[in-house]
């Protein structure tokens, strides 16, 4: 996957997607696109990542580790597997994958599915369990 433009220059999306085949061990070949990568040694997001599921495609099952991977559905609608449980999503669902948890996206539509990822570390130490929702008005 390309990296992330820094230098501040204006570009669009259908410039920028790569084709990415069987992501994680999906079906197909989605777009994606990494919009932020952290550098070393800097706190926040490990990523934040563009996606493009054209219909029959997937993000394959798969775990990351000490990290919680969310996905924001911005258009479309696809069958999630997280944990053990299908579930329905579409667009303006936030979806949290818990770290170590096992996760995968399939879709099912007529029409493309577009989604952004973030990546960010689990904090060190004990914590209280959220769920993107409460963090988004916190």
């Amino acid at each position: 996957m390309p990296k992330a433009a820094d230098d501040g220059a204006v570009r669009n999306l259908r410039d920028l997607f790569a084709p990415k085949e069987h992501d994680h061990g999906g079906l197909g070949t989605i777009l994606a696109h990494r919009v932020y990568a952290r550098r070393s040694g800097r706190r926040g997001a490990e990523f934040v990542d563009l996606a493009v599921l054209p219909p029959g495609t997937s993000i394959g099952r798969h775990r990351h580790g000490a990290d919680r991977e969310t996905y924001v559905v911005l258009d479309g609608s696809g069958l999630m597997f997280r944990d053990g449980e299908h579930f329905r999503v579409g667009a303006g669902d936030v979806i949290a994958n818990r770290p170590f948890g096992e996760h995968g996206l399939v879709n099912d539509g007529r029409g493309d599915l577009r989604l952004l990822v973030f990546e960010e570390p689990e904090a060190a130490g004990p914590h209280t369990a959220t769920t993107a929702s409460e963090e988004a008005t916190a």
